[in-house]
């Protein structure tokens, strides 16, 4: 089931279909995506709205982007000291039994 719920970006109210449960998140990518516009207004001297919209929304998928990458390296990263742990293990168990 989708609600309907209503944003305010750039000064204009929005009603948008959401599905129950995450409304929340929509108000907080809605208050995330004004705020940014709002900040951009102060620094950038853009011709229109539609070139700040650009703006921001490559900013954030520049984001997306670099939180992507950033996971991607942890992952791997966990993945090899998971590896290395469970090659410790093998060792030392190997090691036991040939005292036992």
């Amino acid at each position: 089931m989708r609600n309907k719920v209503e944003v305010t970006i750039a000064g204009r109210k929005l009603k948008i279909a959401c599905p129950k449960g995450q409304e929340s998140a929509l108000f907080a990518a809605a208050t995330e995506l004004d705020n940014r516009l709002t900040s951009l207004g102060k620094t950038d001297s853009l011709n229109t709205p539609e070139q700040a919209m650009m703006m921001v929304a490559l900013n954030l998928a520049n984001d997306l982007l670099q939180t992507k990458q950033a996971q991607s390296k942890e992952r791997k990263e966990t993945k090899s000291k998971i590896a290395l742990l469970q090659e410790t293990i093998e060792q030392a168990m190997a090691q036991q039994n040939k005292s036992a």
